[in-house]
């Protein structure tokens, strides 16, 4: 499988990752966000970006809205950053959240959840799932009366909005979706891809697992459902899906797999692969123009699913 042409020279480019045990959260969070603003190119104009803090009585998180220029009110977009559980925030991930809520034609809130090793799981899990239940219930701070819900996510956000998905059902929630883009589905999962593309590809496998170490810092085990989606001995109700994996990704194969898992129990799911993009490619349109095609082609997916139902 070939990795695209323009992602090449940006490899070259880049510095050899550092192991998570040989830095600090803080040091990396503040090189993610860096090179998470050199990345991001030209942002795309949208009517109003807004600011909400979301009191959950024994926390508050932070969230920020996106309201299109264009606007279908066809559903509101819960958005849960990537960055393996310890990294990422809302700035990381504001012009990705830009586009995507340009191009549905929706609005979307991005959800500041807890990250770890500060706050090991279920902390962010727990951010998913009560803040989709707090926006659920209070729809009108976000000047909507009535809309369904979407559950959107790439890599750690995605593993969150698949087990926020899995244990949302049967809460009379309107969820009219969930949308994983390359899922990380556990820290044990062993496929042909996460060997071939393990090192050297964007995503560092061992240091994704160094990772899950951190979060699940309180001893959990790893085959919860809840760490682990692809555990799940019945998805059967969920919100449907719509799974986004990148061809050179090394959590391809399970996010494959997790999308055949969701229709054996007769979830509807729609699988789209990106054709020579690597992990992360939401965010690299700036060095790789194709992966706004796609992004925008995700949105379309998206758009037409909602529209639709």
């Amino acid at each position: 499988m070939a990795v695209h042409p323009d992602y090449e020279a940006f490899l070259a480019s880049q510095p050899p990752a550092v192991h998570p045990d040989e830095t600090s959260y803080e040091l990396r969070r503040r090189a993610y966000r860096v090179q998470s603003l050199a990345l991001q190119g030209e942002l795309t104009q949208v009517a109003e970006v807004r600011d909400i803090a979301i009191d959950l009585g024994d926390r508050t998180i932070a969230t920020r809205l996106y309201v299109p220029l264009d606007e279908h009110h066809e559903a509101l977009v819960l958005y849960f950053h990537g960055g393996s559980f310890v990294i990422g925030d809302l700035d990381t991930h504001d012009a990705l959240c830009r586009r995507l809520a340009a191009d549905t034609k929706m609005r979307f809130l991005a959800v500041d959840y807890r990250l770890a090793p500060e706050h090991p799981f279920p902390a962010g899990l727990n951010d998913a799932m009560d803040v989709t239940r707090y926006v659920a219930a209070n729809l009108s701070l976000f000047d909507l009366e009535a809309a369904p819900l979407v559950l959107m996510g790439d890599s750690a956000g995605a593993s969150l909005v698949a087990a926020a998905a899995a244990e949302l059902r049967g809460e009379n929630l309107p969820l009219a979706a969930q949308v994983l883009v390359y899922p990380t589905l556990g820290p044990e999962v062993v496929t042909n891809s996460s060997h071939q593309y393990g090192s050297g590809y964007m995503l560092e496998m061992e240091h994704l697992r160094a990772d899950y170490q951190r979060y699940l810092a309180g001893g959990t085990d790893h085959t919860d459902p809840r760490v682990t989606p692809l555990f799940y001995g019945d998805l059967t109700g969920v919100a449907p899906a719509i799974v986004v994996v990148a061809q050179c990704d090394p959590l391809r194969d399970e996010g494959v797999a997790y999308a055949g898992l969701l229709e054996h129990f007769g979830v509807p799911t729609e699988l789209l692969e990106a054709e020579g993009m690597l992990h992360g490619f939401l965010r690299h349109g700036a060095v790789v123009p194709d992966a706004l095609a796609i992004v925008d082609d995700i949105a379309a997916h998206l758009a037409a699913y909602v529209s639709a139902h």
